[in-house]
């Protein structure tokens, strides 16, 4: 996220969250896409990671870009921390790390987000090159150790740095060793809203299956398809995670309010400064927690949308669903991530067509088939078959959408082609994660080094 939100209007009511939330729907022919894609920084010269200050350094990146787009910097006590379009088409923001994330303007297809990705590329190459910079599209950091992966200076990242340690094992590998491509996508009522939740949330391990690409962590494999997806086993399971309540036939935005109300916060940001305030969830924010502590303790909707931001459930809620399941992977894969939900989610049959998939799946096999998907991939049991079958099942309707909707580029061509790197995982039968540890055991020589060069943007 580039830059925490600043409204303060009043919250009066829980009713004012809900309102927030259905604020949200929007008629079909203002649906729109939003993608997001991290990669990691390095120092082509020795495939080193590169730090936030210096004449070659993340800031040196921002600044760079700066230039070339135009866009304003986001500072955050006196560092730049990202981007802002300044329209709000889109922004640059820094995971923990230092990932170096485009968050895309929202767009009608998918030939514009594609289009939208490699200029960015293209650009932040063009920056990049002097410096002896590369990017890496791969979801988890293949070689640096936890103590050699360099600190961002954002200052809800201290705060989330902090807190990790005290509510599971793998929090502070989330943040500073993993990378990942998301996308955002619209809804039009309550029951729309459901519809797409339920049916993204089931199959969200069958996306991080299908974008596996973590199977390598400090110089070595780590025994797992997506390492990324293991981490989130264990991160903060307060906040993450498969929301039972979402398999409710009647789900709705209250339940979400609810759950969220009852998650502890990670701050508030008054005068630019950002308070700590783990230690109460927004209810008992609301209820007066922060008096005493703050002067301005009173909580308005900015401290609403922020909060929303630290929730980290496989699909998250705010005035559009966020599909989180993901790797980060090669540039192909950042035009594939979101054709496969939209063809899902953004055409009426193809929405029938899964939720009558996925309708009878269970809480608790989703559960388990996450559990089972880091380590397993596409060979993980489902129902006595492997994911494999259920994934063909599920590219085909996927690709249906996408025909249906019939959005075409200036050569006549609709969104489907982008499904092409999903169509060669099932084709050859292996995710890239195993391509990846063929490579190492093969060509590389038992080395990760070669993913650096073969696999950067």
């Amino acid at each position: 996220m580039a830059r925490d939100t600043t409204d303060q209007t009043p919250i009066t009511s829980v009713a004012d969250l809900e309102d927030y939330l259905a604020g949200g729907n929007k008629p079909r022919d203002k649906f729109r896409i939003g993608t997001e894609h991290e990669k990691f920084v390095f120092f082509a010269a020795d495939n080193s990671p590169v730090p936030y200050e210096g004449e070659a350094s993340i800031s040196a990146l921002l600044n760079g870009m700066q230039e070339k787009t135009g866009w304003e910097p986001i500072i955050d006590a006196g560092n730049i921390i990202g981007l802002a379009e300044p329209h709000g088409q889109g922004a640059i923001s820094l995971e923990p790390g230092g990932q170096f994330e485009l968050s895309g303007a929202p767009l009608e297809t998918l030939h514009e987000t594609c289009r939208e990705s490699n200029q960015h590329l293209a650009t932040l190459r063009e920056v990049a090159e002097p410096l002896g910079i590369r990017f890496l599209g791969i979801g988890g950091s293949p070689k640096w150790h936890f103590d050699e992966t360099p600190r961002m200076p954002k200052s809800r990242y201290d705060i989330m740095t902090r807190y990790m340690p005290k509510v599971g094992t793998q929090g502070l590998d989330m943040m500073y060793r993993t990378c990942t491509i998301q996308v955002n996508l619209d809804f039009s009522s309550e029951i729309d809203m459901r519809r797409k939740m339920q049916v993204s949330l089931k199959l969200q391990p069958l996306a991080t299956a299908l974008f596996a690409s973590s199977p390598f962590s400090d110089g070595k494999p780590n025994g797992l398809q997506s390492w990324r997806g293991d981490i989130w086993r264990d991160t903060d399971n307060q906040r993450s995670g498969v929301l039972p309540f979402i398999f409710k036939p009647d789900f709705g935005f209250a339940d979400y309010v609810e759950w969220a109300l009852d998650v502890p916060m990670y701050f508030v940001v008054r005068e630019d400064r950002y308070h700590d305030c783990t230690h109460v969830t927004f209810r008992q924010f609301m209820n007066g927690a922060l008096k005493g502590e703050l002067a301005d303790w009173q909580p308005n909707m900015g401290d609403w949308t922020n909060h929303l931001s630290t929730l980290f459930p496989d699909v998250r809620l705010k005035r559009f669903l966020e599909m989180r399941g993901a790797d980060g992977g090669p540039w192909r894969r950042i035009c594939a991530l979101p054709a496969f939900w939209v063809g899902l989610l953004y055409d009426d049959t193809a929405l029938d067509a899964a939720e009558d998939l996925t309708r009878d799946w269970t809480f608790d096999e989703v559960v388990s088939l996450r559990n089972a998907v880091p380590a397993q991939g596409l060979s993980a049991d489902w129902r006595g078959q492997s994911l494999m079958s259920v994934a063909r099942s599920v590219v085909d309707i996927s690709r249906a959408g996408l025909k249906a909707r019939n959005r075409l580029n200036g050569e006549g061509v609709d969104e489907s082609h982008f499904l092409a790197p999903l169509d060669e995982v099932l084709a050859k039968k292996a995710s890239l994660a195993e391509e990846l540890l063929s490579l190492y055991h093969g060509r590389w020589n038992e080395s990760v080094e070669p993913i650096f060069s073969e696999y950067q943007y």
